[in-house]
């Protein structure tokens, strides 16, 4: 029924000081006197407004959309307040540059990719993220762009990008919702009479915009980096840095899964020799290669893990079997459980899970 009008459509009042009881004079269907009327041929209903909001004289839907991508690539929209472009809401910082994007989405017939990848080959995206004394004390926001944002990456990417850098990525587009990893009788302890029936086999790694979402148990992996818990509408992201985040990284069954998968992709790789797979590891995760520091410490480390696992068989047995993911045959469970450990702990640099 959502989907149909009603045969005659229900009369609506201004309620006097807001009371339910109180009706007071009758409106009619309409647009905002500062935005453009329906057209002629649109009737006054959904069907009407779906016509306005996308007619391309209507300077609102577009700039909307073209801040909401700012927001999400940039850290911040161009309009702060992005869930609020009325009176309450800030002005633009850059007034003029959000008329050109809104201008060029028209242009390209509301094509999102084009747009995005506008955004992205700018030299405002591509530029540093370092900041000076002087440009902190100036410019603390980065409301003037003059430098590349620094933000920690929201909690789908984080979960998306160690699934990607360990090969366990699922990527195919479309299908029905998927249950990842979650503690045993969370539903029912919370709000639910129902079981949580968790997902196998590719189902288990899809892209978490797939992640099945019961409102008010949010999926404590995503809670812990502020996801949303579904009970409202959140346009502008939260973000924190808490204790519990790296717990997360370091502990999660997702992330340690992650991890193991990741450690056994460069151990079966043909390099020679621990320095390699090291390099090769922090190209995974990170994009770059060690500096010579990293590589003296890290190594060292990785000795001692060896060790520590050699010394402890069910422990090492233990950790390379974290996960539903089968093991790789013919690999040695000290050697996996001592490179998941160096893998964890590159997944929970904060370079890891940061836009810099």
């Amino acid at each position: 029924m959502v989907m149909q009008e009603l045969p005659e459509p229900r009369k609506t009042h201004v309620l006097v000081r807001g009371q339910y009881d109180r009706p007071g004079a009758a409106v009619q269907p309409g647009t905002p006197a500062s935005l453009p009327k329906l057209t002629a041929d649109s009737p006054p209903n959904r069907l009407g407004l779906a016509r306005w909001l996308v007619n391309k004289k209507n300077p609102l839907t577009a700039r909307v959309i073209t801040n909401r991508l700012w927001q999400g690539l940039l850290g911040i929209g161009l309009v702060r307040t992005t869930e609020d472009f009325g009176s309450q809401g800030e002005l633009p910082s850059h007034p003029q540059l959000l008329d050109w994007l809104a201008t060029e989405f028209h242009h390209n017939d509301w094509d999102m990719k084009a747009i995005i990848r506008l955004i992205v080959t700018s030299s405002t995206y591509r530029q540093s993220s370092r900041v000076t004394p002087a440009q902190l004390e100036r410019d603390p926001k980065n409301r003037l762009l003059a430098r590349a944002p620094r933000y920690r990456l929201s909690a789908e990417v984080i979960r998306d990008q160690a699934l990607f850098a360990s090969g366990l990525l699922n990527e195919r587009i479309g299908g029905p919702s998927v249950r990842p990893y979650q503690p045993e009788g969370l539903w029912k302890e919370i709000a639910s009479t129902t079981n949580y029936d968790q997902s196998t086999g590719g189902d288990l790694h899809r892209r978490s915009l797939y992640t099945y979402s019961k409102r008010t148990v949010t999926n404590p992996t995503m809670l812990a980096f502020d996801a949303s818990t579904r009970e409202a509408c959140m346009v502008r992201p939260s973000r924190t840095n808490t204790p519990l985040q790296a717990l997360t990284l370091m502990n999660d069954v997702t992330f340690t899964e992650a991890a193991r998968v990741l450690a056994e992709r460069v151990l079966s790789t043909q390099l020679a020799g621990n320095a390699a797979r090291l390099e090769r590891l922090f190209l995974l995760t990170l994009s770059r290669p060690p500096t010579p520091a990293e590589s003296s410490i890290l190594l060292d480390n990785l000795k001692h893990q060896r060790s520590a696992f050699t010394r402890a068989p069910q422990a090492a047995a233990k950790l390379a079997a974290t996960g539903d993911t089968p093991r790789q045959p013919g690999l040695d469970d000290s050697a996996v459980a001592t490179w998941t450990t160096l893998s964890s702990l590159l997944l929970n640099l904060d370079e890891a899970i940061s836009r810099e």
